[in-house]
């Protein structure tokens, strides 16, 4: 007898994946909170149990803080958008979360850029 795989990590990849997906038209189209501006998801995280979510997003101009604020005050807006949209049991509690790495990503390259010329200078 071949046994089964577990579809559950396949699934919650899935799940997280609609969310992403979900919440950046929700976001883009129905969130009117002047704090929140061009914001990008940039991952979600789902506990096992759909309980919770943790969603990364990063800005092209504002306040990180500000935003977040703003998202996290309208979490409850938006879980009610997704409770519309995905046809799961359980809609996670979402949490937003300010991610750096595309800033980091910035300020490596431009580091990067500076030993570079600088190099080229010297040589």
């Amino acid at each position: 007898m071949v046994k089964k795989k577990s579809s559950t990590p396949n699934r919650s990849f899935q799940v997280a994946d609609q969310i992403q997906r979900d919440l950046a038209e929700l976001i883009a189209r129905e969130l009117k909170d002047p704090r929140v501006g061009m914001v990008t998801i940039q991952g979600v995280e789902v506990t096992p149990d759909y309980a919770h979510a943790k969603v990364f997003f990063s800005l092209l101009v504002g306040d990180p803080v500000a935003t977040a604020e703003g998202l996290n005050q309208a979490a409850g807006f938006l879980r009610a958008g997704l409770f519309k949209r995905l046809h799961i049991h359980t809609v996670p509690t979402l949490h937003f979360i300010f991610d750096q790495t595309t800033e980091r990503a910035a300020d490596m390259n431009a580091l990067i850029a500076r030993a570079v010329s600088s190099r080229a200078k010297e040589d």
